[in-house]
């Protein structure tokens, strides 16, 4: 069974998981009940992220959302991943250094009342020099490594991308970039929300500012012009605002090359956003297959849960 595929139809009240799997992000939190041999028998969602909840709110949030997937009998496993495990999460999962493994040894076991769960949260990975760190991302890489293979090039695009080279089942060094957290704030905080609003789209005016920032990255030079031609020519919001993905998206790539151009790149994420990193490497000389984001998820929170009976033996 492909892992995104529905779940076949079946009252909450009639489902017996063997576990659960939690994506726990900063604004959403997805949850899926798990069959022995790891099929998906039900899924959820809702706006309650990370940034919604204060630390005692968590076991609540979660009882919440998979209370019907519960047993009075017998406590289920429930193993989550993402931000849930941040400073300001339920509780604080300390990353992994690489090269590692991306689902470490050690998980954090969350404080919980509920006699019916036993929450377990997989630990981000840090990188020293230079300084990053990702929450989440270490899941999907561990679906990748599950699904493809155990070397590759990825990327996750979002609010702040992932670049990642894994080698021998290892991640051994990464970069992040807050493409996605500065488009929204340019699109919706600067002077430029008055040119990009709406959501139209212009494909040549991605493409050439994909090919303007590869050109010279420097792209700030470039981003008040987007305002200027709106002015001056009458430039409308669908080709502003695909211009102002271009260059952002098209800077990230010139400052990641070192990944992109050593071989394919593996896109994890929103088939959107995906799409136009594709689209971009493909300007950029590079090539890319689209992975599915949620299939890549629970394959990594398959493997954390392997990996986590393995240390229990």
């Amino acid at each position: 069974m492909t892992l995104s595929e529905p779940a076949r139809a079946a009252s909450q009240t009639s489902i017996s998981a063997a576990w659960i799997a939690v994506d726990w992000g900063t604004s959403n939190m997805r949850a899926w009940a798990m069959g022995q041999d790891d099929a998906v028998l039900a899924r959820t969602a809702n706006g309650k992220g990370m940034g919604q909840l204060r630390p005692e709110a968590f076991e609540d949030a979660l009882i919440e959302a998979v209370g019907d997937w519960l047993s009075k009998d017998r406590r289920i496993p429930v193993i989550a991943c993402g931000m849930v495990g941040a400073r300001q999460g339920w509780i604080e999962a300390p990353y992994a250094q690489v090269p590692t493994t991306p689902i470490a040894a050690t998980m954090t076991r969350a404080p919980a009342n509920d006699p019916r769960i036993e929450v377990v949260i997989v630990p981000g990975v840090c990188q020293r020099r230079p300084a990053d760190v990702m929450r989440g991302e270490e899941t999907q890489i561990a679906g990748y490594v599950a699904l493809k293979g155990d070397r590759g090039i990825i990327c996750m695009p979002g609010t702040h991308s992932k670049w990642a080279e894994v080698e021998g089942g290892e991640i051994k060094r990464f970069r992040g970039a807050m493409t996605g957290e500065i488009f929204a704030l340019l699109a919706e905080q600067s002077v430029l929300r008055h040119s990009v609003a709406g959501d139209e789209w212009d494909d040549e005016e991605f493409a050439s500012g994909v090919e303007t920032a590869l050109e010279d990255p420097a792209i700030l030079t470039q981003l008040f012009s987007i305002r200027a031609r709106s002015l001056l020519e009458g430039t409308g919001a669908g080709a502003s605002r695909a211009r102002l993905s271009g260059l952002l998206i098209g800077s990230e790539l010139a400052g990641t090359a070192d990944f992109w151009r050593q071989a394919k790149v593996s896109l994890i994420g929103a088939p959107k956003l995906a799409a136009l990193y594709s689209q971009g490497l493909a300007i950029a000389g590079g090539e890319a297959e689209m992975l599915d984001g949620e299939d890549m998820t629970l394959a990594g929170l398959c493997a954390a849960r392997r990996a986590l009976g393995e240390t229990e033996k």
